[in-house]
């Protein structure tokens, strides 16, 4: 079953890693192939800031709106909030 955000459709490898409790960040971040520094710099964080997210440390939505900005996505996709509602 493919969830949604503001008409996005969750692929269903994304749907299967927040069930399984990976972050929103990493699993987003593993499809799309990144490595952890490639999305640093792809968003304009740092290593540490992406794995302090990754680590459910950090939730900041402008941090994760550069995020999803970063990889095509509604800038709303990986807000903790909507993430939680997803994986319900």
């Amino acid at each position: 079953m493919n969830k949604t955000i503001d008409n996005y459709s969750l692929p269903e490898s994304i749907t299967t890693a927040l069930a399984n409790g990976i972050n929103i960040v990493r699993a987003f971040r593993e499809q799309f192939g990144y490595s952890i520094e490639d999305l640093a710099v792809s968003c304009g964080l740092t290593s540490l800031e992406i794995e302090t997210i990754e680590s459910g440390q950090n939730s900041d939505p402008s941090k994760l709106e550069r995020i999803a900005h970063a990889l095509g996505l509604p800038s709303n996709a990986m807000i903790i909030e909507d993430s939680k509602r997803l994986s319900a």
